[in-house]
């Protein structure tokens, strides 16, 4: 790495490290909920993959769509 791409790096991660933390505290409770629902809108296999891949907003569309109003 040269120095130009270095200091990028030492000033975006400060940015980042945030944001991952984020993503990952959601990404386990997104998960969990998945894992003790019974019944959700759509397959929880569909759900499970939406969580992993769409990164931040995949945990967020689960908690606002696919839980059923009880």
């Amino acid at each position: 790495m040269d120095d130009s791409t270095w200091s990028t790096l030492q000033n975006i991660l400060p940015l980042l490290i945030p944001i991952v933390i984020v993503e990952i505290i959601l990404l386990v409770a997104a998960l969990s909920d998945l894992i003790r629902q019974p019944a959700l809108r759509g397959p929880k296999w569909v759900w499970v993959l939406v969580i992993l891949f769409v990164n931040l907003i995949g945990p967020i569309l689960y908690f606002v769509l696919a839980r059923k109003e009880e």
